[in-house]
């Protein structure tokens, strides 16, 4: 390969007409590319793509808090494409109305570490699991979310982008397991902590928000709604009692979550320092921080129960690691849309402008 710099694997995703027209002419004149306005407007987005990520002896970015995080993300075992591509749709394509040519997908994210055969089992085990499906136009392939992945995205995004948490009145739903057998009250309780319910004792669950609806579907899909009991409490004049404050770090584990937003913070808070002091911002650059920070982001808030103020500590990190999170989409999110409409695709052509609900992120992007 043209200087011994770029390995298969990495230029597999890039293949197609115009870079095996100028791969011919790297290896003739070393390095010197072909001219742009020779290739057809497709092929001058993957060239453009191309010498942006993979100029030889240069790093992923000119930022290295961002190539860190690139490199952290690659080295996983094993590298968790789906779960990345569920954050870029969610993110980034839904909004855009969540249809995207195959080949653009895999060529916006081969910088980040994923190669193409890793990609297409990835959009086929989504597909099989309900998430999305396909349209062939020609040899082409498009994949959007199904009604049904619409849905989870919807619920599973909600919490990501909402600007506050809502008021608390002190009242409490609870759920009594004791009519269950062992193995169903183990299956019932790992459901409900989804929803952030804790364990108050082995048999009792409590959450201090919980969405009706929601508990009695999961409750009716678990095939329980008729074995278990739902309590509602009435409000209280006072929140958050010491003992109370004491339920709560039993029962939902809260300093092991406030380690992993400690660590959130330790991770990102150098890249928002390095994008402050970018006169110019990349768009190729904002789009990589965009993708890595909801998709490290979101992994957080599966995990967080989402309590009341009232019952975390008075410095509880989730609070600064939202609050950093807010800013550096602010900060670079208009530069990462400029990337994803110059590198994604639709049947169609261009992608559609985003709605005025992706402007509401975080309590208002504008």
């Amino acid at each position: 390969m043209w200087r011994g710099g770029l390995s298969e694997r990495r230029i597999a995703p890039f293949e197609c007409a115009a870079l095996t027209r100028f791969w011919g002419c790297f290896a003739t004149q070393r390095g010197q590319a072909p001219s742009p306005q020779r290739l057809n407007p497709t092929e001058r987005r993957a060239f453009g793509i191309f010498l942006f990520f993979f100029q030889p002896g240069t790093p992923m970015s000119s930022l290295t808090p961002l190539n860190q995080l690139i490199t952290r993300f690659q080295e996983q075992t094993p590298i968790r494409a789906s779960s990345l591509i569920i954050t870029l749709y969610g993110d980034a394509i839904e909004p855009h109305g969540g249809t995207v040519w195959l080949g653009s997908l895999i060529q916006l994210l081969e910088p980040i570490g994923i190669n193409e055969r890793l990609i297409r089992t990835s959009i086929f085990r989504l597909t099989k699991e309900g998430w999305l499906t396909a349209e062939k136009v020609g040899r082409r392939s498009y994949y959007s979310l199904t009604g049904t992945g619409r849905r989870r995205f919807d619920k599973a995004f909600k919490r990501v982008y909402s600007s506050t948490v809502p008021a608390w009145d002190g009242s409490w739903c609870l759920v009594m397991l004791t009519q269950l057998t062992q193995d169903k009250r183990k299956q019932v309780r790992e459901e409900l902590e989804w929803q952030g319910f804790g364990a108050i004792s082995p048999a009792v669950l409590a959450c201090p928000r919980s969405d009706r609806t929601d508990l009695n579907a999961t409750l009716l899909d678990l095939g329980v709604q008729e074995e278990t009991i739902v309590f509602e409490t009435t409000a209280q004049d006072v929140l958050a009692s010491k003992a109370l404050r004491l339920q709560v770090k039993e029962s939902w584990n809260i300093e092991e979550l406030a380690t992993h937003y400690s660590e959130f913070i330790q991770l990102f808070r150098p890249l928002w320092q390095a994008l402050r002091e970018q006169e110019n911002l990349q768009p190729g650059d904002c789009f990589l921080a965009r993708v890595l920070l909801i998709h490290e982001y979101r992994k957080l808030l599966l995990r967080d129960p989402q309590l009341p103020d009232e019952l975390l500590p008075g410095d509880w990190e989730g609070r600064a690691a939202r609050q950093l999170c807010r800013n550096i989409y602010r900060l670079i999110y208009a530069k990462a849309e400029e990337w994803l409409n110059s590198a994604l695709e639709t049947a169609d052509g261009p992608l559609p402008d985003v709605g005025e609900s992706f402007y509401r992120r975080f309590g208002g992007l504008k």
